[in-house]
């Protein structure tokens, strides 16, 4: 029975933005990988409207994507390169970051993710060891005596040593394993609205807290910008039941004055709030990553970016056991991937809940407190250096 077996070194299931990534990272060290994807990307055409879902791409994340050859395909696709990064509550108590601060190009880059899902795979199609299972579902995950058989719902059977989870927060990889979650809802919900402004392109991404949460703009190529509105759920829902003009008008009487009042709203989308962490990443013959691991509250748009450090990092685990002659599949060594990477998450998770219930709160002492403290960090400093770099993901 087991001649009829596909055999693969690696079998990564999830094609989004974290796991083609990971496919790419694991085949350069000369691996046999396979990748599993219900949906292939859209081709790419200058005149398709900009996807809603975008995320903001670190420096270190460009650093990956420029190691494992997509970097260049991306770029030359639609994104912008942003410069500056603000945040306020009052009006005069307000952080700056700017790239020149650290001697910088820029800080990173505004993406729509579908187009960073199709540089990888656009890359993945060029490289002979990873073998594509797409459009293709998991009808079965079995253990055997030297690994793991899945069986795909076209009938097909794949044989693994290591199976890698980057199917997303409802992880089916994690939940078969029986790795635990934490978490909780945070009772609110975020909405994203695509716009087209007068202003010519922008290349600063804004926030201003509120007490229902903040209210935020990332600049899109050309005269297009991505606004994020966090508010209670029923709040999001009742928005997202408008016509674009009726939510337009609402934008205008809630966002900052800074936003241009001339701008039409293009296309809108809502999701839950949530946070959850994997109580361990890895298992004898499996490891999970990205949100497969944890769902991160999207306050600082670090999402994806963690999810690009947990692919450096075990690629990195996995490069230094091959080059030792270890049995990189096993748990000891997939163990120190999880070292690397889970108090780095719980910390990032950590802050932003800090900054949620804090910028929740609007009692007058601590508007005052953290106002002031928002002030302060505006100045010039090593300390504000050292803070950049690590929402670039330097640090």
């Amino acid at each position: 029975m087991e001649a009829n077996f596909l055999q693969h070194d690696i079998v990564v299931v999830g094609g989004g933005m974290v796991g083609a990534a990971a496919a790419l990272g694991l085949a350069q060290q000369g691996l046999s990988v396979a990748m599993i994807e219900a949906f292939a990307p859209k081709p790419y055409d200058d005149s398709q409207p900009i996807d809603i879902r975008v995320s903001a791409i670190s420096v270190a994340s460009e650093q990956l994507l420029e190691s494992v050859g997509a970097l260049d395909s991306l770029l030359a696709k639609r994104c912008v390169a942003y410069q500056g990064l603000e945040t306020w509550e009052l009006e005069g108590f307000i952080t700056q970051f700017h790239a020149k601060q650290i001697n910088a190009s820029h800080l990173g880059h505004i993406v729509e993710n579908r187009l960073v899902q199709l540089a990888l795979w656009e890359q993945i199609e060029c490289t002979e060891n990873i073998t594509l299972y797409c459009p293709e579902t998991i009808h079965k995950i079995q253990r055997f005596d030297k690994g793991i058989v899945l069986e795909l719902g076209q009938g097909l059977q794949l044989q693994t040593k290591l199976l890698v989870g980057a199917d997303g927060a409802n992880s089916q990889v994690r939940q078969w394993a029986g790795i635990g979650l934490t978490g909780w809802d945070y009772a609110q919900s975020a909405m994203l609205i695509n716009i087209e402004t007068e202003d010519e392109q922008q290349d600063v991404t804004w926030q201003q807290f509120t007490p229902k949460g903040p209210r935020s703009l990332l600049p899109l190529p050309g005269r297009h910008a991505s606004l994020v509105w966090y508010d209670d759920a029923a709040r999001i829902a009742q928005l997202q039941g408008l016509s674009h003009k009726a939510l337009a008008e609402q934008v205008r009487a809630n966002f900052p004055s800074r936003l241009n009042p001339k701008f039409k709203v293009l296309a809108k989308g809502s999701f839950p709030l949530t946070r959850r962490h994997a109580l361990r990443y890895c298992e004898n013959n499996v490891v999970i990553l990205g949100d497969a691991a944890h769902t991160i509250n999207p306050l600082a748009g670090q999402g994806v970016n963690l999810g690009f450090k947990d692919v450096a990092a075990l690629v990195d685990t996995i490069k230094q056991a091959i080059e030792q002659e270890e049995a990189w599949w096993q748990e000891s060594i997939l163990k120190r991937y999880q070292t690397k990477r889970y108090r780095d998450n719980q910390l990032m998770m950590s802050t932003m809940d800090l900054f949620y219930a804090s910028f929740s709160n609007d009692l007058l002492p601590l508007k005052l407190l953290r106002n002031g403290a928002l002030k302060l960090a505006n100045v010039d400093s090593p300390l504000k250096q050292q803070v950049l770099k690590y929402a670039m993901g330097l640090k």
